[in-house]
């Protein structure tokens, strides 16, 4: 059984209402393309919160292109200036990181969005879910931190959690009219990031501008450094675990560079179902949030005369070792993953700036891991305090390089 109940179809002669639409981080890539979407559509959707952690300039423009119900900026210090701005707006304007997980109640909102960077996306998640809102969702440390928890919460709520990582859309989108159908296996494909190829002595030298530079995508900081040491495709599959109710086995990650099928489903009868298209992720982001229904887009079309050649390859988890670091914590359970994704968050955090190496963020990841107390069967509150010693942990090893 997976997170996304049985839909209700809506048939496509029907009137509908705009769907109300809550961003949780509207500044970051996600949110901003989000808004290109609805921005598109705008007969279809309507925004009705915005949400930043900082960047006040970003949303205040945002705020009076859009015109939604209220906004949230969780830096308390730029409350005011935020506030001056639109006040003649009739615009309400929240503060503060609680401020996210009491917006989300609002009546008039269908979908959130929930586009903020790791760990902090879990509370609000959970509490839209406790409201009765359907999520889509684009913060995958969700998931990976309290997996369990989320999804037994959204099953008791009736919520549906659509996915908006593109790997994971491509999954769901091959499952339409099969959710009677069991799965055997999934294929979640990686691009392979700047480094495919690449040897450990190699990646020994290379550069926070290289590791930026993504040859297919463009994503935030966070997310790009960790698709070049495959952390990504890690999360990803701790993710699909959860989302599609599968078995560590039941996941496989194979590299094709071109970024062209998304992912595949595989069938107990041995059939298989990808879903392909050019890498944008206006096309998840759409579906999620349009779901049922198919809309019309403008995005560019792909053409098979241009990619005359799709190729497929093993990952190399032994010089990119934060995959296998995945799969260890997906069979250990418990709180593992949770570990994992702090670690990460503090050594990725601490490479952007300049603190450490590349290498040196799965080495930290690994012993994070290794010297943080397994929970067998967490909590919530489990949850924050193992965030909190992860965190500790890992930063004390950044410190000691």
């Amino acid at each position: 059984m997976t997170v996304i109940q049985k839909a209700t179809f809506v048939g496509l002669m029907e009137e509908e209402k705009p769907k109300g639409i809550a961003i949780l981080g509207s500044s970051g890539s996600i949110g901003t393309q989000a808004l290109e979407v609805i921005e598109a559509h705008a007969d279809k959707f309507v925004v009705e919160v915005l949400t930043v952690n900082r960047n006040s300039k970003l949303l205040i423009e945002q705020a009076k292109k859009f015109k939604p119900n209220a906004v949230v900026i969780a830096d308390e210090s730029k409350f005011k200036e935020v506030k001056d701005a639109l006040w003649e707006d009739d615009i309400k304007v929240y503060a503060g990181s609680e401020a996210l997980s009491q917006v989300v109640e609002m009546k008039e909102i269908d979908v959130v969005l929930t586009a903020l960077v790791g760990y902090a996306g879990l509370k609000p998640t959970l509490a839209a879910i406790n409201a009765g809102k359907s999520i889509a969702l684009a913060n995958k440390e969700t998931l990976v931190v309290a997996g369990e928890i989320v999804t037994q919460l959204a099953r008791e709520k009736g919520v549906n959690i659509y996915p908006v990582d593109s790997e994971h859309s491509a999954i769901f989108q091959c499952l339409a009219g099969e959710f009677h159908n069991k799965i055997e296996k999934i294929y979640l494909t990686a691009s392979g990031g700047p480094f495919r190829g690449k040897t450990i002595d190699d990646l020994k030298s290379v550069t926070k501008a290289q590791a930026l530079k993504h040859p297919n995508w463009e994503m935030g900081a966070k997310i790009t450094i960790d698709s070049a040491s495959l952390m990504n495709k890690g999360l990803e599959v701790i993710e699909a675990k959860w989302l599609f109710a599968l078995e560590t086995a039941q996941i496989d990650v194979i590299v094709h560079p071109q970024s062209i099928i998304h992912s595949i489903v595989q069938f107990e009868d041995g059939s298989m179902k990808a879903q392909m298209g050019l890498p944008d992720m206006k096309l998840p982001i759409q579906y999620a949030i349009a779901y049922p229904n198919r809309i019309h887009s403008d995005f560019p079309r792909f053409n098979f005369m241009d990619y005359s050649n799709l190729t497929f390859e093993q990952p190399d988890r032994k010089t990119f070792k934060n995959l296998d670091l995945a799969y260890t914590a997906l069979d250990r359970k418990g709180n593992t993953a949770c570990v994992l994704n702090a670690a990460n968050e503090v050594s990725v955090q601490a490479f952007l700036e300049d603190k450490i190496k590349f290498l040196d963020i799965a080495d930290i990841n690994q012993l994070t891991m290794e010297n943080v107390d397994f929970v067998a069967k967490p909590s919530y509150e489990d949850y924050v305090q193992t965030d909190k010693l992860a965190r500790i942990r890992a930063e004390e090893l950044v410190l000691s390089i």
